[in-house]
C-alpha cells in the first residue's frame, strides 16, 4: 500500500522496440528524476534507430482501461501523453482524462518519426485538437508540429513560431511549449506561451549533437516535476536543463 500513496506520472503512449524513444525513454526518464511511473499503452511499433516498419495500434477500449487501472491502482499526479496513432485513440484517452480533470496533463503531440514515418493518421490532427488539447496542461510542439498542427508553413524565425503558438493557444491549448531544437544558431531557446502572460524563453547553448527521444525526455521530464508539486514554469526549467545536460554527455560520449 505504500507503493500507492507515491506520485506516479502515467505515461500514454507507444512503444518503442529501439529502446530510443516512447515509453522506455518516459520510463526511463521520469525514473531518473525519482519518481514512479505507470503505463497505458496506444500502439505497438516495430522499429530500429534507423526507421519504423510496423504501426499496431491497440483497441481503443484497452487503451482506456489500462489508464483507468492505472489511476484506480497509484496516486497518479500528472499524466504524460505521447503516440496517440489515431483519432479513436485520441477520443478514448479524452474520455478517461475528462473523468480526471485534477490531473496534470502534459501533452507530446507526436505526428512522425524522426525518420519521417507518420505516427499520426490522416485527419486525426482535428480531433486532438478539439478534444485533446483542451484538457492538456501544456502541449509540447517542436517548429515542424507546430506548423501542421495551425496547417502552416514551417516558421523562419522565433518571432514567426509565436505567432503561430498564438493560433494554437487562442484555438485549442491551456498553454504550448515551442520547443527550438529544429531552428538554427547558437541558442536553443525553447518559449513558454500562456494567456495573458508575456512568452517565457529557455534558453541553452546549441550542442552539435543528436538523439532520439529528446521529445520524449522533455515531455516527461516536465511531467516528473509537475508530479513532484513544482510549478509549470519550473517544470519546463528543469526539463529543458535536464535534456540539455543528456545532450552534453551524449555529445561527449560520441567524441571520445
Amino acid at each position: 500500500m505504500a507503493l500507492r500513496r507515491e506520485p506516479h506520472v502515467l505515461v500514454v503512449g507507444g512503444s518503442d522496440s529501439s529502446g530510443g524513444a516512447g515509453i522506455a525513454r518516459d520510463i526511463e526518464t521520469i525514473s531518473s528524476i525519482g519518481v514512479r511511473t505507470c503505463l497505458a499503452v496506444t500502439a505497438l511499433t516495430v522499429q530500429t534507430h534507423q526507421a519504423v516498419t510496423a504501426i499496431h495500434p491497440l483497441q481503443l477500449g484497452l487503451v482506456a482501461d489500462q489508464m483507468r487501472a492505472a489511476l484506480q491502482a497509484n496516486k497518479v499526479a500528472a499524466i504524460k501523453i505521447g503516440m496517440l496513432a489515431t483519432a479513436e485513440i485520441i477520443v478514448a484517452v479524452a474520455t478517461v482524462l475528462r473523468e480526471n480533470p485534477h490531473v496534470p496533463v502534459i501533452l507530446d503531440p507526436v505526428l512522425a518519426s524522426t525518420s519521417g514515418r507518420t505516427l499520426l493518421e490522416a485527419g486525426a490532427i482535428a480531433v486532438m485538437k478539439q478534444d485533446l488539447m483542451p484538457l492538456c496542461c501544456i502541449v509540447t510542439p517542436n517548429l515542424i508540429e507546430l506548423a501542421l498542427l495551425v496547417g502552416s508553413e514551417l516558421a523562419v524565425d522565433e518571432d514567426g513560431a509565436v505567432l503561430q503558438g498564438q493560433e494554437l493557444l487562442n484555438a485549442a491549448a491551456q498553454a504550448l511549449l515551442i520547443k527550438g531544437g529544429h531552428a538554427s544558431g547558437h541558442r536553443s531557446t525553447d518559449v513558454l506561451l500562456r494567456f495573458d502572460q508575456e512568452p517565457i524563453r529557455f534558453d541553452t547553448p546549441r550542442l552539435i549533437s543528436s538523439m532520439r527521444g529528446t521529445g520524449c525526455m522533455l515531455a516527461s521530464a516536465i511531467a516528473a516535476h509537475l508530479a513532484n508539486a513544482r510549478s509549470l514554469q519550473d517544470s519546463v526549467r528543469e526539463g529543458k536543463l535536464f535534456v540539455f545536460e543528456k545532450l552534453r554527455k551524449h555529445a561527449a560520449e560520441n567524441s571520445e
